[in-house]
């Protein structure tokens, strides 16, 4: 039973009073060192950015109920890096998300975007939308597996691509994933932020009908040595699997690389990450420059996940 409110003892309101505030200034300095904004840009920070409803969670407060994350070190990392490069990290058990870097730009989502279209089509196939025979399955798995262009091509083409760009928008939650003016309106022609590809992998743990599910996580974790990168770099302890987008892209009239990589790692795929890496125009357009956002992009991952750093990873040669 609760007796009710009680009221303290004369002798102990002044030490109450002093712990009280000094509780109170630790938390508005935990606040201005983790949670600022710079002129309506998010800056980098080694917090970890929470909703109220999980500010007390269990597995933020204990050290032992969630292997440790490294924000500070990756933080550090990423303010070292050209160019504009932003992660998003969610942690799928209790809600957290932790944002770094230039989460805000909007970055050529690549090969990224082939992802949405493997999600899409197994659905739409699984109500009797569409048809999948064995050679659109093919081509899924060559999407998945070493991010086959002909195969994207020829699916977008088949299946009206442009038609399931409102599905990955309003359903899969790539809130900001739009074409780019100048540029017809295929799969490689538009760009999104980090957090809209943290959306589609959360979409596709959390919502997507299980089968399929189970099929992109498999296929996820089985990728060719040409994605063999970016959340790859989480390390095998951490069982990740990624799709990764890679190209050289116009803006502002030069032509750079980007790199970019979506997945999951942790046990029950207990992450969602995303990173987005709008190369300088400075970086080759060569193989070199492709090698350099790639480990980049993989180097940060396996800093937050505590990783060998340079992280072993392969990357994609550029002709």
């Amino acid at each position: 039973m609760d007796p009710g409110p009680r009221a303290d003892p004369p002798a102990t309101r002044p030490v109450r009073l002093v712990a009280a505030l000094a509780v109170g200034v630790l938390v508005l300095g935990l606040v201005a060192l983790g949670f600022g904004v710079v002129a309506g840009r998010s800056r980098p920070s080694s917090a970890l950015f929470v909703s109220p409803s999980v500010a007390a969670s269990p597995a933020l407060a204990s050290p032992s109920a969630a292997p440790a994350l490294h924000f500070a070190e990756a933080s550090a990392f990423l303010g070292r890096q050209p160019g504009f490069l932003g992660i998003v990290v969610r942690d799928r058990r209790t809600g957290a998300v932790w944002r770094a870097g230039a989460t805000d730009h909007l970055t050529w989502a690549a090969s990224t975007v082939k992802l949405a279209m493997v999600v899409s089509l197994l659905e739409q196939a699984r109500v009797g939308q569409v048809t999948l025979d064995a050679a659109a399955r093919q081509q899924i798995a060559d999407m998945l597996n070493w991010s086959s262009d002909a195969a994207a091509d020829a699916l977008w083409n088949r299946y009206d691509g442009e038609r399931m760009v409102p599905r990955f928008v309003g359903r899969y939650g790539m809130a900001k994933l739009a074409f780019q003016p100048g540029f017809a309106h295929r799969w490689g022609h538009m760009k999104c932020t980090p957090d809209d590809l943290a959306a589609l992998m959360g979409y596709i743990l959390d919502k997507a009908p299980a089968e399929d599910r189970s099929f992109l996580v498999d296929s996820m974790r089985s990728v060719g040595p040409v994605q063999r990168w970016g959340v790859w770099g989480a390390g095998p302890d951490r069982q990740p699997g990624n799709k990764d987008g890679w190209s050289i892209e116009p803006d502002g009239g030069s032509r750079h690389w980007v790199a970019d990589t979506v997945g999951f790692a942790g046990p029950e795929q207990r992450y969602v990450v995303a990173v987005m890496y709008h190369l300088p125009p400075s970086a080759p357009l060569t193989s070199a420059g492709i090698h350099t956002g790639a480990h980049t992009v993989s180097d940060l991952v396996a800093t937050v996940f505590g990783a060998p750093v340079p992280a072993t990873v392969s990357v994609p040669d550029h002709e």
